[in-house]
């Protein structure tokens, strides 16, 4: 059974997804432990009413992001992961943490990678008179929000939306697709290998999956 970590710093919407696909069966390994980096997120409520093991790494603690990140390694390490989940973790991880996990991290992103990298994704989508807009679930490289893609979904976007209009309706794709990756990487079907991505043995283009 693949194990899984995952790594929030707030209310922890993606991270309950997928303990909602785990407590069915569905996510293809155990969540065995979530570690935030703020004590007052609310996902770590959302894990503890799932029974599943708990702990914070606050950043606020450490000197620096390599202090910071020596630390998470060390608390991430006791639970033996095959695999490391971010679900809204709102740190830039230094190169030696994308390292360690190298080929077994995953990320999701709200937007359609490679556009909008970084924060405001949905504004930004909005200011530029997209017509579509997402998410995208990647591996991590040492490129903030640069790792190959696995799966993306796309949302219209309507002449009335603001950020938060817009970002609800990704959120809603994020929580079907996230689940979706993961259970594909447990499966053993989702890899990275000299920096890119394959599902079941297939390259995948620089979008990720797609079905037509």
């Amino acid at each position: 059974m693949t194990r899984i970590v995952v790594l929030i710093s707030g209310n922890g919407s993606n991270l309950q997804a997928l303990l909602d696909q785990s407590n069915a069966g569905q996510l293809g390994g155990e969540i065995v432990a979530v570690i935030s980096n703020k004590a007052d997120a609310h996902g770590v409520a959302r894990a503890k009413a799932a029974g599943v093991a708990t702990q914070v790494v606050a950043n606020v603690d450490y000197a620096d992001r390599a202090t910071f990140d020596t630390a998470l390694i060390q608390a991430i390490d006791e639970y033996q992961p095959n695999l490391v989940v971010l679900a809204g973790f709102m740190r830039i991880l230094t190169p030696e943490f994308v390292r360690h996990y190298q080929n077994r991290l995953l990320n999701i992103h709200p937007s359609l990678l490679p556009r909008y990298q970084g924060l405001h994704t949905h504004q930004k989508a909005i200011d530029a008179a997209d017509a579509e807009h997402g998410c995208s679930v990647h591996f991590v490289t040492e490129e903030l929000d640069g790792g190959p893609v696995i799966l993306q979904a796309r949302v219209p976007v309507f002449e009335d939306d603001d950020a938060a209009s817009l970002a609800e309706r990704v959120q809603v794709q994020e929580h079907a697709i996230y689940p979706l990756t993961v259970r594909w990487f447990c499966d053993g079907r989702a890899v990275m290998q000299q920096g890119k991505a394959y599902l079941d043995g297939a390259l995948l283009p620089a979008q990720g999956y797609a079905q037509e």
